[in-house]
């Protein structure tokens, strides 16, 4: 079993850069991310609502893009999907490809869910639940074709949703409905921050990760005359 990985030995693990790095949009982004994982490991077992939330939070810390022209933060999608691609290349040590084999069984589980799924939610049926829950057997051949790309854009793609749905108000806090889909996505998220964030602290400190949204304003903004 891979080792666990505490919010403060992540920190641990990024110090020197942090020293290094001084006010760096890399330094901050991987500051945000690690306060908002701090209040996850903070929260009782009966709060799984808010850790998801808090989880994501923290994933959007490292993967939020700002875009120039529009002068708004770009399309989570994208953004996160090109995120991934560029950890995958990263990781010299192959810790997401590790991750994923050890947690397979939770990996097919998630896929599986078809209230998950955005397609079934689209036309909620029957036959659709029954399509929904067929991406466990495409992810059983990802895997033998080492496709984690795909996994975990399929993965996140599905967090997403039910992050979405928490954050809309389309779920009741607490809800008995949901609460092994909260479980599970909460459990995966955990999984894959701890390594991205080693892959960000062992191979990305010097990567240009791009403009990230609202950087922290250290001086007082006078109003112009």
């Amino acid at each position: 079993m891979s080792e666990a990985f505490t919010v403060r030995d992540l920190r641990r693990r990024w110090k020197p850069h942090k020293e290094r790095l001084g006010g760096s949009s890399t330094n901050i982004r991987f500051h945000r991310a690690c306060s908002w994982l701090q209040q996850v490991e903070q929260l009782n077992k009966d709060a799984s609502d808010f850790a998801i939330l808090a989880q994501w939070i923290a994933f959007n810390a490292l993967y939020g893009q700002w875009d120039d022209a529009r002068r708004e933060p770009q399309r989570d999608q994208a953004c996160w999907q090109a995120f991934i691609a560029r950890m995958l290349r990263l990781d010299q040590d192959d810790r997401l490809e590790s991750m994923l084999v050890e947690n397979k069984p939770l990996v097919l589980r998630i896929l599986e869910d078809e209230y998950l799924n955005k397609y079934f939610w689209e036309e909620p049926c029957e036959k659709r639940a029954r399509q929904s829950r067929n991406s466990k057997h495409k992810a059983r051949n990802w895997y033998l074709e080492g496709n984690w790309t795909m996994i975990i854009d399929q993965l996140l793609g599905r967090i997403y949703l039910l992050r979405c749905q928490l954050m809309h108000g389309a779920a009741t806090y607490n809800s008995k409905l949901n609460r092994t889909a909260i479980k599970h996505c909460s459990m995966m998220m955990n999984h894959l921050m701890q390594a991205f964030l080693l892959v960000w602290s062992d191979h990305g400190s010097d990567e240009d990760w791009g403009t990230m949204c609202y950087p922290p304003m250290t001086v007082v903004m006078q109003p112009s005359n």
